[in-house]
Formats: structure tokens, C-alpha cells, sequence
């Protein structure tokens, strides 16, 4: 389904029963709301009703121009007014990667609107700031982010020779098939440049406002996940004043919801359903 919100048009997979209590799923980079596909049908059995978001720069229909227009205050702010646009007042908010940074923004600002939190391989902002700041190692890691913050620089090396760094980048995911239907959209024309603009428009401003998260919480990670480390991890559990729990997924790379779809559905479950 389609949803105008703030001007925008946002595509919406929805799925469950109909009067089923509500699950927002926020994606990552560079994906979109199909990597829920193999985690939903475990929640709709559960009587859970979900609304997977295809966000800003992602959505044909939601793909301005300004770099501006992807601070992280815009990106809350959007998944907000769809929860309004979905006449929805508040719900179980799950996000990955960069949908994970969304969702512990809304948590923070909003608290309101979400009855309970599952982030997904990126910890609470401030975390990823003490483990750069520490790890010397997380610099390592991250140091992928300086090149996706060159424009067009990082669209050419990224979709050269029919997108091959790109689909490298997503190998973990699974076969061809998978890894083509998020690489694909990306080589449409301005798909690749707004979902960079992500890590374009990020600021140490916005992240910092980003803070302590009152509402239950679990934070889901990875042991393979080749951009966030264990110093970052364990640093979330500081900046959450609710209910904590930490995940670990043992040999699973950071591409959780397609790798281990199975166990990520059951932690949900663990934390949502009482």
C-alpha cells in the first residue's frame, strides 16, 4: 500500500490480521522493507500485524533531492507520521541497520509511540560513539562510511561493472536471487545516491541528540557483523533506562533478518508478546 505523509509518497508492505496489535519494521542499507519477508509470517501467526516501511530515499515516491533532507530528525519524523498516517498511536517498533538508528531515535523522541523497542544490529548512537572513540578497532570498521560519504565517488565504485561492489557487499545475504533484489533497485536511476545521502547527511549534532531510551528494549547482534564490534554492543545497555536485554547471535553475519530469520523472529516474539 501507499502512504502520503509530510509530502511524500511511502510505500508500505503490510501484513497479519487486520485487528492484530502493530509491528513497524525499519530497514537498513541498502535493502528496503522486503528483508522482513522471512521474519513477518512468525509474527502474523502470532496475531501480530505488520507494517514494513520502504523509508525516505528508498520509496520512488520519497526520494528528494537535498542531502539536508536526510538528517536524522527527517527520518523520525517520517516514521511517525506514517504510525499517523496508518491511524496507528503507537506500536512495536523493530529496525536493522539503519533502521535501527531510526527506531532508537523514535524510542527516544516518542517514547509514546512505541511500546516496545528491537534494534537490530546497530546499537544506540551514543554506543557507536564511546566504541569509536575507544575501539580501534570500530574505526576499522567503520571506515567504510568515508567513502559512502564522497558523492558519486561511492556510486561509482559501488555500481561499477553491474554493481559488483555492491552485490559483494551483500553476498551474506544469501543466493543471487537475494542478493539481486536489493542490489537491483539500487542501480535505478537516483536510488543509490538518496540512500547514501543517509550517511551524507549524518551529523555528530544529530546523533548525540539521540537520547536514553525509557521503553522495553532488546538489542539484537551479531558475532560476524563486519561493521559493528563487541565494544559497541555492550556499550548499549548505558543508554537504556528500561527494560534491557542483549541478543547475541552466535556465526551470523550483520545481515541478520535474511541469515537468521528464525531466531530473530523468536526474539521479537520474546519481547513483544506477554
Amino acid at each position: 500500500m501507499q502512504v502520503d505523509v509530510r509530502g511524500l509518497t511511502f510505500q508500505v508492505r503490510t501484513g497479519g490480521p487486520p485487528g492484530g496489535v502493530p509491528v513497524l519494521l525499519l530497514h537498513g542499507f541498502p535493502q528496503h522493507g522486503g528483508e522482513w519477508d522471512d521474519v513477518v509470517p512468525v509474527l502474523h501467526a502470532a496475531g501480530l500485524r505488520t507494517y514494513a516501511l520502504d523509508q525516505r530515499g528508498y520509496s520512488p515516491g520519497a526520494r528528494p533531492a537535498p542531502v539536508e533532507a536526510y538528517r536524522i530528525p527527517e527520518l523520525v519524523a517520517d516514521a511517525a507520521g506514517v504510525l499517523d498516517a496508518l491511524g496507528v498511536t503507537d506500536a512495536h517498533v523493530v529496525g536493522h541497520d539503519w533502521g535501527a538508528i531510526v527506531a532508537w531515535g523514535l524510542a527516544a523522541a516518542h517514547p509514546e509511540r512505541v511500546r516496545n523497542l528491537i534494534a537490530v544490529s546497530v546499537p544506540h548512537p551514543a554506543a557507536m560513539a564511546h566504541a569509536l572513540a575507544t575501539d580501534p578497532r570500530q574505526k576499522a570498521r567503520s571506515a567504510y562510511i568515508a567513502l559512502f560519504r564522497k558523492p558519486g565517488r561511492a556510486e561509482k565504485v559501488l555500481l561499477s561493472l553491474r554493481a559488483t561492489a555492491l552485490r559483494r557487499m551483500l553476498g551474506a545475504v544469501g543466493d543471487a536471487a537475494r542478493v539481486a533484489r536489493y542490489a537491483d533497485p539500487m542501480r535505478e536511476p537516483g536510488a543509490l545516491t538518496a540512500a547514501l545521502n543517509w550517511y551524507r547527511a549524518m551529523t555528530g549534532a544529530d546523533l548525540k541528540a539521540v537520547g536514553p531510551v525509557g521503553v522495553p528494549t532488546t538489542f539484537v547482534w551479531s558475532d560476524r557483523d563486519m561493521a559493528i564490534g563487541r565494544t559497541a554492543a555492550e556499550a548499549c545497555a548505558a543508554h537504556v533506562t528500561g527494560d534491557y536485554r542483549l541478543v547475541e547471535l552466535a556465526g551470523v553475519s550483520h545481515w541478520i533478518p535474511d541469515e537468521a530469520p528464525a531466531p530473530l523472529a523468536e526474539t521479537i516474539l520474546a519481547r513483544v508478546v506477554r
